[in-house]
């Protein structure tokens, strides 16, 4: 039996993946749910509601307009779009 270690080359994709804050659902829906406590802090969003299920989380952000549930990754999209323009 042979086993050959050969050099690996990874991507820069690959490499920038440990600066990720989540690497699955339930780190994706904490990581939502710390943006929009940071929302609520600067003062962009009155409120929001997490619903918490078994297996999955639904997130309420309020809007003028309509009020739907979203993922934890719409959720987390929102959020960080939000924080992004108000830190610019």
């Amino acid at each position: 039996m042979f086993i050959f270690l050969l050099p690996l080359k990874i991507s820069k994709d690959v490499r920038n993946m440990t600066n990720y804050k989540f690497h699955d659902e339930l780190s994706l829906a904490e990581t939502a749910e710390n943006l929009g406590k940071e929302a609520i802090k600067l003062g962009l969003i009155p409120s929001f509601v997490v619903r918490f299920f078994p297996d999955s989380r639904q997130f309420y952000i309020p809007d003028e307009t309509k009020s739907e549930p979203l993922t934890p990754e719409e959720a987390y999209l929102q959020l960080k779009k939000l924080v992004e323009e108000a830190a610019k």
